[in-house]
C-alpha cells in the first residue's frame, strides 16, 4: 500500500503482522538507548539516572505527537492543494480560450494570466480615474448645493427687509398724504406700463424680418392659421354644398306639388270656361225668348186695343209668331 506520499507501506504492514509494535511504555531503557543511539543513550542514562530517562520519554512522545499533528496539516494541505489543482486544471480544460481536445499548456496559461492581469490592472486604473471625477463632482455638486442654500438664505433675509410688515404698511395707508401719493405712483406706474409695452411692440414691429426668431415665430403661426383656416373653408364649403343641394331638392319638390296644383287648377279653369260659355248661351237664350215675350205681351197689349175685326184678321199671324217664338234658338 502506498501512503498519502506515494511510499509503499507494505513492508511495515508485514513487520507488523509478525510481531506487535511495542508502545514507548514497554520499552526498556536499553532499548529506548538502541533507538536514539547506543553509545551516547546508554551513557546519559547512566549519568542521569532513571528521572532523566522519564523526561526524555516525556520529550520524545510530544515531539512524535507534533510529527504527526505536522503530518495531518501537511496531509490536509497537500489533500486540498491537490483538490485546487484539479479544479485549475478543469478550468482551464473548459475554458473557451483552450481548444477542444487538448490540453492546456502552461504558456498559454501563463500568457492569459498575465493578459487577465493586465485587463484588471487597466480596469483599476479606470476605476480610480472614475473614483478621483466622481469625487471631484461630488465636492462640486457640494459646493454648488451650499451655494444655492446661500443664496436663497441671502434672498429670503432681503425679502424680509424689502417687504414691510402689515401692520406698518396699514399705518402708512391710512395716511392721507401717503395714500394719496401711493395711488398717483401707482397710476403713474401702469401709464408707464403702457407706453414700455408700446414701445416694445413698436421696436418688434420695426425689427420685424423674416429671418429674426419673432418673424419665424410669426410666420409659423400665420401658417398654422391658414391650414386652419383652409380645413375650416373646406368643412364650410362641404357643409354649404350639402345645405344647398337640400334647399334645391326641397324646391324641386315644391316646385313639383305646385306645378301639379296649377294643373289642378288649369283643370278646374277649363271646366268654370265651359260652364260659364254655357251659361251665357243659356242667358242669351233666355234674353231672347224674354224679348220674344215682351214682344207678344205689347203685341197683347195692342190686340186688346185694337177692335175686333182686326183681332181676327191678325190671328193666323199672331199664331205663327207664337210658334216661332217657342222653337229654341241654335
Amino acid at each position: 500500500m502506498e501512503d498519502a506520499f506515494g511510499n509503499d507501506d507494505s513492508g511495515n504492514a508485514d513487520g507488523e503482522r509478525s510481531g506487535e509494535k511495542r508502545k514507548f511504555e514497554d520499552l526498556d531503557d536499553d532499548e529506548e538507548d538502541d533507538v536514539f543511539g547506543q553509545n551516547k543513550g546508554k551513557n546519559k542514562l547512566e549519568e542521569n539516572g532513571p528521572g532523566a530517562s522519564t523526561g526524555m520519554i516525556l520529550s520524545l512522545r510530544e515531539s512524535v505527537q507534533n510529527y504527526k499533528d505536522k503530518l495531518a496539516t501537511c496531509q490536509a494541505d497537500l489533500e486540498a492543494q491537490k483538490s485546487e489543482v484539479q479544479k485549475w486544471c478543469s478550468s482551464f480544460e473548459n475554458g473557451p480560450f483552450i481548444p477542444t481536445g487538448s490540453n492546456p499548456e502552461p504558456a498559454l496559461v501563463v500568457n492569459s494570466l498575465k493578459s487577465l492581469k493586465v485587463s484588471e490592472e487597466s480596469l483599476r486604473e479606470q476605476l480610480e480615474k472614475v473614483k478621483k471625477t466622481e469625487a471631484a463632482f461630488i465636492v462640486t455638486f457640494a459646493k454648488r448645493e451650499q451655494e444655492i442654500s446661500d443664496l436663497k438664505s441671502v434672498l429670503r433675509d432681503l425679502k424680509a427687509q424689502l417687504k414691510p410688515s402689515s401692520i406698518q404698511a396699514r399705518r402708512l395707508l391710512l395716511d392721507p398724504s401717503i395714500y394719496e401719493e401711493f395711488t398717483r405712483l401707482k397710476n403713474l406706474n401702469e401709464e408707464k406700463d403702457k407706453k414700455i409695452k408700446e414701445l416694445e411692440e413698436n421696436a418688434k414691429a420695426v425689427s420685424f424680418t423674416s429671418s429674426s426668431k419673432m418673424g419665424k415665430m410669426l410666420m409659423a403661426k400665420c401658417r398654422t392659421l391658414q391650414e386652419e383656416n383652409e380645413e375650416i373653408g373646406a368643412l364650410a364649403s362641404e357643409g354649404k354644398m350639402h345645405e344647398l343641394g337640400m334647399k334645391l331638392a326641397l324646391q324641386k319638390s315644391q316646385n313639383k306639388e305646385l306645378q301639379n296644383h296649377l294643373e289642378v287648377l288649369y283643370k278646374h279653369v277649363d271646366r268654370l270656361t265651359q260652364d260659364f260659355e254655357r251659361s251665357n248661351e243659356n242667358a242669351f237664350i233666355l234674353q231672347e225668348q224674354l224679348e220674344i215675350k215682351n214682344n207678344t205681351i205689347k203685341r197683347l197689349k195692342l190686340g186688346l186695343s185694337m177692335p175686333e175685326e182686326k183681332l181676327e184678321q191678325q190671328q193666323p199671324n199672331h199664331v205663327a209668331t207664337g210658334i216661332n217664338a217657342n222653337l229654341p234658338v241654335k
